[in-house]
């Protein structure tokens, strides 16, 4: 028996193909999960991301989601690009305890300490990437050969081949919060492949993905 793919929002769904909202649109189930949420779908998941601090930010908020809900770290979003100085990798590179005590007070962000540091260990581990292929070139290079074509919720994977040997890569440049299934949302959110239902209004919508 097929098992319920847990979706970006937290929630659990099997056998569940696209669902139409008011305004006659269809979408993957989990885009109705909240106005925020549908915003987020319908004009930035899935849609590529190629510089480095883009990359870096989606790689930071996947690491923060782990545990959480999506829209946990949507209604933060904003919250921890402040505290993160936008995401920039050279400044966040050069946080130290001062900072990390600074933000595990900051009630706006996940106040998780492995994250905190996690992240901070991963702008410096971004900045070091820079002396080699660079944290986008890869990334990208784990773009699969095809894109899964799932017609249900439970037909949509939550890690690949790709995913996991990306996070073998990034494991051994020094990143931490980077699990084969966490690097499989980071592909979702940023193009990498294409996992919104067939039928959705969105899907081919990034351009990197022909149906």
């Amino acid at each position: 028996m097929s098992q319920p793919h847990r979706t970006p929002d937290g929630l659990e769904s099997a056998g569940t193909g696209v669902a139409v909202g008011e305004d006659g649109l269809a979408r993957t189930p989990w885009a109705l999960g909240s106005a925020m949420l549908r915003e987020y779908y319908d004009h930035e998941w899935g849609m590529p991301v190629r510089d480095e601090r883009g990359l870096f930010e989606r790689l930071s908020l996947e690491g923060f989601q782990s545990g959480l809900s999506w829209a946990t770290i949507l209604a933060k979003r904003e919250n921890l690009r402040a505290a993160f100085a936008r995401f920039d990798p050279d400044t966040v590179a050069a946080f130290d305890e001062t900072d990390v005590e600074r933000l595990l007070a900051d009630a706006g962000i996940i106040r998780h300490r492995g994250k905190i540091t996690a992240t901070i260990g991963n702008a410096r581990a971004t900045a070091a990437l820079r002396d080699h292929s660079g944290l986008a070139e890869l990334i990208w290079s784990h773009q699969p050969a095809t894109t899964p074509r799932p017609r249900v919720v439970e037909e949509i994977p939550t890690r690949s081949p790709e995913s996991e040997a990306l996070a073998k890569r990034l494991r051994a440049a020094g990143f931490r919060f980077v699990g084969p299934t966490t690097m499989f949302a980071l592909m979702e959110a940023v193009g990498i492949v294409d996992t919104h239902l067939m039928g959705s209004h969105r899907r081919g919508a990034s351009g990197v993905w022909s149906e």
